[in-house]
């Protein structure tokens, strides 16, 4: 009214005045708020579909914690993916698919035409691709040959200083090595016209000793400077955009031991870490309640999303309600994104139960869990 009365607006105009102020104002906000979504993330030119990712990582523990499952589309007990059907172990059983993929990308290093664990990367590409269409969140971990050697991610020949910049290795790895990953993400694109985002998960368990970037074989400071070095390249070099990058360790020795070989706040987006049962229900509950409350706190103090990375236990050969009675007794109320369990390589090697394996039943109970959320909980997420 007092902008009128000054200005005189003939009646018609005062409308699209008073549509213009407001869309000022609402385009103002979403600036703020976009700028504020940028400082949060590691890389300043990420698309918009990785904020939407990033956004929707958070809004999920306000609902609990979604399921996932690595290569969960790509084989199973018994079956695997010829590139004609779309199945999974998990979804057999419980009757719904998990929301969290996880695929490695181990290999694409040296041009292989399928992973380590012999998933084609094409096919990997349309199953992430589908998983996205379903609004699913995919992971993407990745175990590189060691490039000293050319053996695998568990030689464990002393190698990130020479990979590192000024390092005799530095151009095998920027130029082979971190140019293939760089390509292989960016191929992930163009799904309806838009860049598919994926949670990136390099150089895990850092601090356990069997991988050649493990504890035994660099140091803390070459770690930190070689996470750096791949960050900056991948996206300052190759202009990779569609990433988020976590950071995660191994079960702890210690608490401060989870930041022993952490980069800064400037290279990682979200927090995870990797916690496997190897003895008693008893031991494992106290391992996720010990671990967890210590993520769950470096995840508060810095602000940052934080999941369960990996999990589970080889087999299922404990209790027959392990999913419900210690699984998810002692993750429920710890903040976690997501838990991802582990693959199903065979029956001598599995985490997630197959049709009539002895914990299904007590696996459906779990799936059925209101905070629990598998595939379509997640769609219901934006």
């Amino acid at each position: 009214m007092i902008y009128t009365k000054k200005i005189h607006f003939d009646n018609y105009l005062l409308p699209i005045f008073y549509l213009s102020v407001l869309l000022f104002f609402c385009s103002c906000k979403s600036v703020n708020n976009l700028s504020q979504s940028h400082l949060l993330l590691v890389d300043s030119n990420a698309k918009s579909q990785v904020h939407t990712l990033y956004n929707k990582i958070k809004s999920i523990t306000k609902k609990g914690y979604a399921f996932g499952h690595q290569d969960a589309t790509a084989y199973g007990i018994g079956w695997k993916n010829n590139g004609s059907i779309y199945k999974s172990d998990v979804n057999l059983v419980a009757g719904d698919f998990p929301g969290v993929y996880g695929f490695d990308i181990g290999h694409i290093e040296t041009k292989q035409p399928h992973n380590l664990d012999t998933v084609d990367f094409k096919l990997m590409k349309k199953l992430i691709l589908k998983a996205h269409k379903d609004n699913g969140i995919i992971t993407l971990s990745w175990h590189p040959n060691n490039p000293k050697t050319n053996k695998s991610s568990w030689d464990t020949t002393s190698t990130v200083k020479d990979i590192l910049k000024g390092g005799i290795l530095h151009s095998k790895y920027k130029e082979e090595y971190l140019k293939n990953v760089a390509k292989y993400l960016k191929q992930l694109n163009k799904f309806l016209g838009k860049d598919v985002p994926v949670v990136f998960r390099p150089f895990h368990e850092m601090n356990g000793w069997w991988f050649w970037w493990g504890n035994k074989s660099c140091t803390p400071d070459e770690y930190k400077r070689l996470w750096r070095e791949t960050v900056t390249l991948l996206i300052k070099e190759y202009n990779v955009h569609n990433v988020l990058f976590m950071y995660s360790p191994n079960l702890l020795n210690k608490g401060q031991q989870f930041l022993d070989y952490y980069p800064g706040d400037k290279y990682v987006d979200l927090l995870g870490i990797d916690l496997y049962q190897y003895s008693s229900d008893e031991d494992y509950a106290n391992t996720l309640k010990k671990d967890l409350a210590i993520l769950k706190k470096i995840g508060n103090e810095k602000n940052m999303p934080y999941a369960l990375s990996e999990a589970g236990l080889d087999g299922l050969n404990s209790s027959d309600d392990w999913w419900t009675n210690v699984l998810d007794k002692n993750i429920k109320d710890s903040g976690i994104s997501w838990v991802l369990l582990w693959r199903n390589a065979r029956k001598s090697h599995f985490y997630v139960p197959y049709k009539n394996q002895k914990t299904s039943s007590n696996f459906i109970q779990y799936q059925k869990l209101p905070h629990v959320l598998f595939l379509n909980d997640l769609k219901k997420i934006k």
